[in-house]
């Protein structure tokens, strides 16, 4: 049985196996709050160790390492970004309270925890990620990358880039006069 809950940017399914959650922890080409921007193909190298090992990518409570709340079932780059998809445990307390909380809406964000392995800056002195180690994946109530959310659609995820480079378009033309 399965029971379905929805928002406008989040699909939450509960399973007996847990609550299962999905979205984008990472896209590229968008900067984050701290200028960072990761590039395509920056998690391609990690995600193949990973694989390989035989290890797995951490689903935390907030970055902390002390609080595993789920697994990640499935991790992959695609044309947008890294996008997740996992369960929160239900034997465990917080992640019983990050589910309410996520049915609530009161947070959906996703961050990422990583060691830059190769970066460079551009000519407005953000780093631009090449390659990425990637340690964990967050559920965060404010995530670096603004638009790192539980449930981001493909579409929704298009409109977003759109706005985002007209806007870069506009602050350019802005700057320059």
């Amino acid at each position: 049985m399965e029971t379905k809950f929805t928002r406008p940017l989040a699909d939450v399914a509960v399973t007996p196996d847990g609550t299962a959650i999905e979205g984008y922890a990472s896209l590229f080409g968008l900067p984050d709050q701290g200028g960072d921007i990761v590039e395509r193909g920056a998690y391609a190298a990690s995600l193949k160790r990973l694989a390989s090992a035989g290890e797995s990518v951490k689903l935390l409570w907030q970055h902390d390492p002390a609080q595993p709340i789920g697994v990640w079932d499935e991790l992959r780059e695609d044309a947008r970004g890294l996008y997740v998809k996992g369960r929160l445990l239900p034997d465990v307390a917080r992640a019983r309270e990050a589910a309410v909380l996520i049915r609530a809406g009161a947070i959906d964000g996703l961050s990422i925890g990583y060691r830059t392995v190769r970066a460079t800056k551009d000519d407005q002195g953000r780093r631009r990620l090449a390659e990425i180690e990637l340690w964990e994946v967050s559920l965060v109530t404010f995530p670096m990358l603004r638009e790192a959310r539980l449930g981001a659609k493909g579409a929704d995820l298009a409109l977003l880039h759109q706005m985002t480079a007209a806007v870069a378009a506009a602050r350019t033309r802005l700057m320059g006069q």
